[in-house]
């Protein structure tokens, strides 16, 4: 397990950029080979992100823990670097997103036109994060090998069960204002989202720790502190 900051601090930059890349590129050529069929279109959203998700866990988790999400890193509370970490989430996952704009041809700088609001919305965002932060603390505890394919899975089924797509992180929840694209969100829209992001990830770490009992957390397993 890599503890050396620079090299946390360089797995998180690359998988935010990769995975937010994924997210809204996915949805970009998703939208466009769709021929309309926003069902369609979510799932090929979907299993992109799944994907990439599986991959990056498994091969940062070692590294950095894998975050790429600013409620997970705050919520664990792992690190000691926290400010540089989040730094590093959001301006790979922001460069992801700009890069995508350069791939398929778009304006680089862009506002995000689709409108994400509203009661049912935030509840879907709790559920979303709340899931996710109990699938990290509860499954790196009981089994730890598993946790890429379980996070992977929970951010699948959140596409498809929950009202806002589980969006489930504050970062990619801003790079995803900077979009038109069919992954997109209205800029007026995300601090709701976020707001109920950083609870429903408060009430799954909570909870999820319950669940595990005395011992050994599972911070220490998966999300060790920076030893620096």
């Amino acid at each position: 397990m890599s503890h050396a900051p620079g090299r946390a601090l360089a797995a998180e930059f690359i998988g935010s950029l990769i995975l937010f890349a994924t997210v809204v590129g996915s949805g970009v050529m998703a939208q466009r080979l769709a021929g309309g069929n926003d069902a369609v279109a979510l799932l090929g959203n979907t299993g992109a992100t799944g994907a990439v998700l599986y991959v990056l866990i498994t091969l940062l988790g070692p590294v950095s823990g894998a975050h790429f999400n600013p409620a997970v890193t705050v919520m664990l509370g792992a690190r000691r670097d926290w400010l540089p970490f989040i730094a590093a989430q959001f301006v790979g996952g922001i460069l992801g997103v700009l890069i995508v704009h350069a791939m398929f041809d778009m304006t680089i700088l862009q506002t995000g036109i689709k409108p994400r609001t509203g009661t049912g919305q935030w509840i879907g965002e709790f559920i979303a994060t709340f899931g996710l932060l109990f699938t990290i603390v509860v499954g790196s505890r009981q089994k730890p090998e598993a946790v890429p394919a379980l996070v992977a899975l929970w951010i699948v089924a959140g596409y498809w069960f929950t009202s806002s797509t589980s969006f489930a992180n504050p970062a990619i929840t801003v790079a995803r204002a900077m979009t038109t694209s069919f992954a997109g969100i209205r800029p007026i829209d995300a601090p709701g989202f976020i707001f109920a992001q950083f609870v429903g990830a408060a009430a799954g770490a909570i909870i999820g720790r319950w669940i595990n009992g005395p011992g050994i957390t599972s911070d220490d397993r998966l999300y060790p502190a920076d030893a620096s």
